[in-house]
């Protein structure tokens, strides 16, 4: 039986997070301050897009850390604005006072993420989208965690997306596997799942599970996820994250 445990562990988790590992370090790491960080043209221009926008993105993080998970944020553009802003939560400065939530238009809605191209997890335009922007806003600054900022197992930048998501639950968010942070609740280690549309128990981030009908059945092991989506169907691993039918808006 040991055996078997430990044939399932690698199978599920050790060579996941290394074939990762390989993609990742094989890639172009340039220094940070040199790394990418203009738009992608995934967000419409506000210029032609008069309607309310509300999107979601992931990217891998930057350098080392980009082997085991993403940094995700939210960007909105109200009915008529000229510009996006961007909802999300960064650790430079915490240790020196500042806070980690960060809101503006400080950078485009849609950049690389220090060189890493991001993915678009939700697209909601028009009157739902106007509707949810100021649960948005409402919900980040209800963030209990402005004041700290921890890489793993939380709270960080996909901790706070999570409370947000919770918090608003027209958005529906599946945040990927490689979300690390995302089980970090911050309303108590028993409640609804980013999605809401199921449940889920985690402690503090480390080891618990999720049942819903959007992230489907995941099992998390110190931070690591893996899971299966039923809804849209796909195989949940740890580094490499969807193995199936691609996540996010059609």
């Amino acid at each position: 039986m040991l055996r078997l445990i430990l044939i399932g562990l690698l199978l599920l988790v050790i060579f996941p997070v290394l074939a990762s590992a390989a993609k990742v370090m094989s890639a172009d790491n340039s220094h940070w301050s040199t790394a990418r960080r203009d738009s992608t043209g995934i967000a419409p221009d506000p210029k032609t897009t008069p309607e309310a926008v509300v999107q979601v993105y992931a990217a891998r993080a930057f350098n080392w850390r980009g082997i085991f998970g993403v940094h995700s944020w939210i960007a909105v553009k109200p009915e008529k604005a000229e510009s996006f802003t961007r909802y999300e939560v960064e650790g430079w400065g915490v240790s020196s006072g500042r806070e980690s939530v960060r809101i503006g238009s400080y950078r485009p809605p849609d950049a690389y993420w220090f060189g890493n191209y991001p993915e678009l997890l939700v697209d909601i335009r028009g009157a739902e989208a106007a509707a949810l922007i100021p649960q948005i806003a409402a919900a980040a600054n209800s963030y209990p965690y402005r004041d700290r900022y921890t890489i793993w197992p939380g709270p960080n930048s996909n901790s706070f997306v999570a409370h947000v998501a919770r918090n608003v639950p027209g958005l529906r968010l599946d945040l990927p596997p490689t979300a690390i942070g995302k089980d970090y609740r911050t309303d108590g280690i028993f409640g609804v799942a980013p999605s809401n549309t199921g449940l889920q128990l985690s402690l503090f981030g480390l080891a618990g599970v999720t049942l819903a009908l959007e992230e489907g059945v995941e099992v998390n092991l110190l931070g690591l996820t893996v899971g299966i989506d039923i809804l849209t169907p796909a195989i949940k691993l740890p580094g490499i994250g969807r193995i199936g039918f691609p996540q996010g808006p059609s």
